[in-house]
This record gives C-alpha cells, structure tokens and sequence, in this order.
C-alpha cells in the first residue's frame, strides 16, 4: 500500500482539488490511502472562529461565514448539479459546529480550540472525496479519529501507538481511503490534534501501521530544497537526503517536513517522497536510509517570532545545575519550545517559541529567583553544512545578538 499526503496549499481551491484528481491519474491509485489538509489557510480562517468564541463573540458569525463561503464556493465550481449530496454533507459539518458551540461547558481553550480547528480537515476530505466519486475514482471516506487514539494533551497530542495500529490494521489495504490529517481522539471519543502542520505526521502513522511502500507528500515546491524560497532567493533541490539529515532539518525547523514524521518511516525503512504537484512528472527529492545522502550544498532554516531570553540569578551566582534543572522544568510547564541554548559561568540565554501564548506568566514566574532580560520578535537562521560564505550571507541580514557553532551546524538569532 501507498500513502498520499496533500496539504493545504494542494487543495486551496477548486482548481487544486481538480489536481488531486489529475496527479491520481498520473501516478495509479489501487491501495492508496490519502491524508488531506484543510483547504487553503482555512486552519488560521477557523483558528479565529475558536478565538471569537473563546474570547470575543461578536465576531463569531461573520468568522463563520467566511469559511462557509469559502467551501460554498469551492463546491459551486466543483459539482454542477446544485442537489448533489456534498452540499447537504457541508451544512451537516456546520451544524455540528454549531451544535459544539450551544454544548460545550468547558471553559478550557485548549479543548475548544481541538473540537473546532478539525472541521478544516473534515470540510476538505469530504469535498476532495465526492469530487473523485462523481470522476470514476471510488474512494472510502474515513474519519482518522477512529484510528489515531491519543492522549488528552490538547493542541500537542501523543499517539498511543499500540491502540492506534490495531485499529489501523483493520482497513483493507485493497481500497482507496481517503482521511484527515492534523486529528486524533482521546479515551473519551473527544478530538485531539497532534500540533500544528501534523498532517504529514498523521501520513507517517498510517504508513507505519499499514507497512506501506511508500509515502509522497505532494507540495508546491519542487521537493526537499536547501532554503525556503519565501525568505531566500536562490535555492536548491536536494534530491537525495538521508532519513538522519532530514531528521536534524526537521529539529530545526525546516518547514518541508514536519519533525515527528520522519522517525516512524525510518524505522521500517519506508521511503519519503517529497514532490511537487505543479509539475508531477518531476521526481523531486527521495529521503531514505544512507549515510552517504547528505547534502553537499549550506543548508538555510530560518524560525521567525521567537524570543532570545537571558537569565541570571539575583545573586550573580553561578548557572548551575540545579538552576538549569529548575529552568527546564518551568520551560516545559509553560510550553515553551527551546530552539537554541547557550550558556556561561553566570547567564543562561534560551531561544524560545510561544506558541501557547504563555511567556508573560513564565516571566512572572522566573521573575521571582532571577535577573531576567529578553528581547522579542528575534530570528533564528540555522545552517547545517556551514562555510564561511554562507555564515557571512546570514550576518548581512542583520544585527547579530547570539551564534554558537557545533561541528557542522551555526545557529544565528537576529534583530
């Protein structure tokens, strides 16, 4: 069996869902099962319907309404015939959503924002699928929260692996599935997410459990390339990575693949294909076992919006380990990923991202036992395959407020 993984940009309208059916035609679809993404940027376009019910209701209709016109329209170019089954199966999902809204009693944002952020994918699946129905491809709608099982961590979800595979296990590797990404379900049938851009991740689950040939994650770029083209402007194909190499990427922030995605795949030696839907006839980039696919070109990863903090104790003691196993521990209650570490005989700089939006109680916090000094909306350039031409690209960009070398790899936080 073979997975397919189409993200959002794939199927942002109704050209790209007519796509899918194009690239289906190109590459085969017997024993396939296809992971999608929410339509377009609809995960923000629904993050805000979550964040006006939470916290400000009086736009909580028109949020609504702008993705209800945004599938409406998608399906209008899609199906000529105007009593076709998806217009009746959209409103349903709508009327979930609302019925969430007059249901709900809990006051936790987290759970909120997981039982509403997964309509995105709903809404999407259920159009690509009627779309390759009424063309000749049969496809089974499948809700992956019946499949991937989690814990309860809200927005951050961890699979349990063994519940997962046994349900897994049971879909027929001869038919053509098609399922949600990004979306999981407790012990309690509640929706979970496995954090933000999970849908490859959820791709690498399905080919775990089913021992799949292969996994193609269908992007707009040509594959895997040695720096964003949104922020560079000259880059490289890699055509050939190794599962370590695209794994550090990953734990860097490369935003090609997402980090949790590679390390099942590696484990059972299934091959990554990372290929561009514009033009499929190209092979793009295979990631695979081999010590010797690593690149021989720089390697740019840029993490915008992070903050550089710096920590010293009141005393000017020196940073040791019993402050730095406090630190760690107050980091990981508040959520705060850590993207760089640096640290000295009387300071501890950290280079962090707040996703949870919880940094302003984490300084309360630190601010209690430390001297505390920090600057926000800082970027983090990492370059793997480092030389000095590229370190030097990277410091004309701006002014320089930390770097630290490992062998290999400079990593560059910026104002």
């Amino acid at each position: 069996m073979k997975i397919f993984k189409f993200g959002g940009a794939s199927v942002k309208d109704a050209e790209g869902v007519k796509n899918v059916l194009r690239v289906l035609q190109h590459e085969g679809f017997k024993n396939t099962l296809i992971v999608i993404s929410a339509m377009g940027k609809m995960t923000n376009a629904i993050e805000k319907i979550a964040d006006s019910y939470f916290y400000k209701k009086d736009d909580l209709q028109e949020n609504i309404e702008f993705v209800r016109n945004y599938h409406s329209k998608i399906i209008n170019e899609l199906f000529e015939e105007k009593n076709h089954a998806i217009f009746i199966e959209i409103e349903m999902l709508f009327g979930q959503l609302s019925g969430f809204f007059i249901q709900n009693k809990s006051a936790d944002y987290n759970f909120i924002y997981d039982q509403i952020v997964g309509f995105g994918e709903l809404l999407s699946t259920k159009i690509v699928s009627a779309f390759l129905n009424e063309n000749n491809i049969e496809t089974n709608w499948i809700d992956v929260r019946d499949y991937i099982k989690t814990d309860s961590n809200y927005r951050d979800a961890s699979v349990n692996w063994v519940l997962t595979s046994k349900k897994i296990a049971s879909l027929n590797p001869n038919k053509l599935y098609i399922t949600q990404g990004f979306l999981g379900s407790n012990s309690k049938g509640k929706t979970t997410t496995l954090g933000r851009e999970g849908s490859d991740y959820t791709a690498a689950i399905f080919a775990y459990c089913l021992d799949a040939k292969s996994l193609t994650i269908w992007k707009d770029v040509e594959g895997v390339l040695n720096a964003d083209p949104r922020f560079f402007s000259t880059t490289q194909l890699l055509q050939q990575i190794s599962y370590n190499e695209a794994i550090e990427m990953a734990f860097y922030g490369a935003s090609i693949i997402h980090p949790k995605t590679l390390k099942p795949l590696e484990n059972k030696n299934i091959p990554l294909y990372v290929r561009s839907f514009y033009t499929i006839e190209n092979k793009g980039t295979t990631v695979g076992k081999g010590h010797d696919l690593v690149p021989e070109t720089p390697c740019f990863i840029l993490k915008q919006n992070q903050i550089l903090v710096s920590i010293s104790a009141l005393d000017f003691s020196f940073m040791v380990e019993n402050n730095l196993s406090e630190l760690f521990k107050i980091l990981h209650n508040y959520k705060l990923k850590v993207n760089l570490i640096q640290n000295s005989a009387l300071s501890f700089s950290v280079c962090i991202e707040d996703k949870f939006n919880n940094f302003k109680q984490f300084l309360i916090d630190l601010e209690l036992k430390y001297q505390i000094s920090y600057v926000e909306n800082v970027s983090l350039f990492t370059i793997r395959h480092a030389n000095k031409i590229a370190v030097s690209e990277i410091e004309q960009k701006g002014k320089v407020l930390l770097k630290q070398a490992t062998k290999g790899t400079v990593q560059v936080v910026m104002q």
